[in-house]
């Protein structure tokens, strides 16, 4: 099998990573992590109207969906450029509210743009202060929360996290948990896979540039082998992550989030030491990306989380049973 993208699919991804970086991200980061939304509100609009939010939404609600590999080739650009925001969570909403009449109601104004959502399946949600839906995942289903409670900065600053208020309406007693779940891991992995793509460009064009010795840090070999083993990892993550996009098989997904986000912090260990002392700077740009990919590796599903789901899987598919 080929996981080659085909030529709308390129063109796709091109067009959004041309809009991102005339967008000028590393600035609208930067105002999202001081609770500056303005800017970030805008670009999101424009990642709306690019196409990317309808992407996990059905056509009778507003979307083009699903389309699951679409969905990868668009978070990998928003990963690459650093678009702050509920990128995850929003589509995780969209899996979530599937009943035709929650569908009907929440939907069209997540796919317009208009709507930003997050979804706490934990203690915290992200962007909660910013999201107009807060959907949390209780004991007795899927819950409409009335709102935020305090902020809660986190290592990126960018991911503002929130408890939500308890109670609120209760949508569905069933949610598809691990339907949604699945969309979640696909997101954060194409995500992080975009990260460590962009750790990566800049941490090439940093040590063509830095020299020691006369010559530049680039041209060692020491320096070659440590760069050569990110791009290597990236790129064996990036089949892994296409291939789980057709099958949207929860054990393939879990296997592609654990290459793709153990790829990136890699990359991001890689660049930090790399780049020296200037790499710790928070003013510079490359912590944007590098806080992004310690973050993300925990996202959804901790790295043994998702290898336990990938063993359960083979298991299940062997009949097997795990003691």
């Amino acid at each position: 099998m080929r996981f080659l993208l085909d030529a709308e699919q390129r063109a796709f991804a091109d067009s959004l990573r041309a809009m991102l970086t005339a967008a000028g991200t590393p600035s609208v980061a930067r105002d999202w992590s001081r609770g500056d939304r303005a800017s970030g509100r805008a670009l999101w609009r424009r990642v709306a109207e690019a196409g990317v939010f309808g992407l996990a939404v059905p056509e009778a609600y507003g979307g083009m969906g699903p389309r699951p590999v679409e969905l990868t080739v668009a978070f990998i650009e928003l990963g690459r450029q650093a678009v702050p925001g509920p990128l995850v969570e929003t589509v995780t909403a969209t899996a979530l509210l599937t009943e035709p009449e929650l569908a009907k109601r929440f939907l069209p104004s997540i796919v317009s743009g208009e709507t930003l959502a997050t979804v706490a399946a934990t203690e915290y949600a992200l962007d909660g202060d910013a999201a107009g839906l807060h959907l949390a995942l209780a004991d007795d289903g899927l819950r409409l929360s009335p709102g935020p409670g305090p902020v809660r900065r986190s290592l990126d600053p960018t991911r503002r996290l929130t408890t939500l208020a308890p109670g609120g309406e209760l949508l569905t007693p069933d949610p598809p948990t691990e339907h949604a779940l699945t969309w979640a891991r696909l997101a954060t992995a194409a995500q992080a896979l975009g990260v460590g793509l962009a750790l990566l460009d800049r941490t090439v064009s940093y040590v063509g540039q830095r020299s020691q010795f006369g010559a530049p840090i680039g041209s060692f070999q020491a320096v070659k082998h440590r760069l050569a083993d990110a791009k290597t990892a990236l790129e064996f993550a990036r089949p892994l992550l296409f291939g789980a996009a057709l099958t949207l098989a929860p054990a393939d997904v879990a296997a592609a989030k654990v290459s793709a986000c153990e790829a990136a912090y890699g990359t991001a260990r890689a660049a930090l030491q790399l780049h020296g002392a200037i790499g710790y700077t928070a003013e510079y740009d490359l912590s944007l990306w590098l806080t992004k990919a310690r973050a993300l590796r925990t996202a959804w599903g901790t790295p043994q989380e998702c290898r336990d789901a990938v063993l359960n899987g083979a298991l299940s598919a062997g009949g097997g049973r795990r003691s």
